[in-house]
């Protein structure tokens, strides 16, 4: 048996170890009883820079492995780094796109130093190179974090970025959004929409630039990562047809209901009230190998995972998370894979239908 205690971790005592402070008993007795072993889950450890936390994908990917994985941070930002980045072939693509329809590139993610679904030195490569192309009309969606990073510090960070837009002659930031509201995954319809809604229609409240917005969401008690999908740029109408979108994101979970709205033709969520035409949709990793959009770094798979070893040797495996973390123990601790190995059972229990988990700590445990 294998039990991944997700977000469990050994630190010394002091009053923010959650862990001791519960007061885990039966764990304590495990740890008294048999030997256990202390290992890095961080940085080079599990393929990541240097200084870098490790995540809930890193660290099922590397156990599925059993080695390190170079994670997509770490290939992209080398990318950046030898200069095969600018030359990226998906990427040009799109950008001639745009030049090609006189449109409006879209670069779209999560900004924040965080480093777990996005890096903000490959939000500001793609601005780079799109000045480097000749473009003078690209527009920047910031989805805010307040989870990998704390809760009230987006307002460095969009005026970072708005900076950034100004020395390079681009228009401000056009949209911010909470991750809440635009990364979920749960297949949250109601919440959901409003981010897409506002990325296509311009539909949030108008503000005239970004930190504005931030800082009356503040004021209505929304943190980075609730703030509601607001408009920061007055000559924002929305994602129009003919447009180019690039979306920066490299971690897939919390990147592919937004794809699926804006690129499947049967896209069954809610009903969008407006979807952009002949709209040249990137992604910079792989989000789903059954998407049928352009991936500027596709995904490279990884054999021998743990998964595959158990059932060449004809044992039965039974994969059970609850939705928050069933794409863990399936995709991610297979290697990247959808597809179940031969003798893998899956069962998903429904997380529990709440704003916010800790609003029930237990989540789905009981069941």
């Amino acid at each position: 048996m294998l039990l991944i205690l997700d977000g469990w971790g050994l630190r010394d005592n002091g009053p923010g170890n959650a862990v001791n402070k519960a007061d885990p008993s039966y764990y304590k007795q495990l740890l008294a009883q048999y030997p256990y072993l202390a290992i890095q889950a961080s940085g080079p450890f599990v393929g990541l820079p240097e200084g870098q936390m490790g995540n809930s994908e890193v660290g099922h990917l590397n156990i599925g492995a059993g080695r390190v994985v170079y994670q997509e941070l770490t290939r992209i930002s080398k990318a950046i780094k030898d200069g095969d980045f600018f030359q990226n072939p998906v990427l040009l693509e799109a950008m001639a796109h745009a030049k090609a329809n006189g449109s409006t590139l879209h670069l779209m993610g999560l900004v924040s130093p965080g480093g777990v679904h996005s890096s903000m030195e490959h939000m500001f490569a793609l601005l780079d190179m799109a000045k480097e192309q000749g473009l003078s009309d690209v527009r920047l969606h910031a989805f805010l974090d307040g989870r990998d990073v704390g809760p009230k510090t987006a307002e460095v960070y969009l005026h970072e970025t708005e900076q950034v837009l100004h020395d390079l002659g681009f228009p401000q930031i056009a949209t911010v959004c909470g991750r809440y509201w635009a990364m979920d995954r749960d297949q949250r319809w109601d919440r959901f929409q409003l981010a897409y809604d506002n990325l296509t229609m311009a539909t949030g409240q108008t503000h005239f630039i970004s930190t504005d917005a931030l800082l009356a969401s503040y004021n209505q008690d929304e943190t980075d990562e609730f703030v509601k999908p607001r408009q920061c740029d007055v000559t924002f109408t929305g994602i129009a047809d003919n447009d180019a979108v690039v979306f920066f994101n490299f971690r897939p979970d919390r990147a592919r209901q937004l794809t699926r709205a804006f690129t499947e033709d049967d896209f069954s969520g809610f009903e969008r009230q407006k979807r952009p035409q002949n709209l040249h949709f990137v992604t910079l990793t792989t989000y789903d190998a059954t998407f049928s959009v352009p991936v500027a770094f596709p995904k490279t798979y990884i054999n021998r995972v743990l998964g595959e070893i158990l059932s060449e040797q004809g044992l039965r495996q039974l994969r059970t998370a609850e939705t928050e973390k069933y794409a863990h123990i399936t995709y991610f601790l297979n290697g990247g894979s959808e597809t179940p190995f031969k003798n893998e059972d899956r069962h998903m229990i429904p997380s529990p239908k709440v704003a916010t988990y800790d609003l029930q700590p237990e989540m789905s445990a009981p069941e």
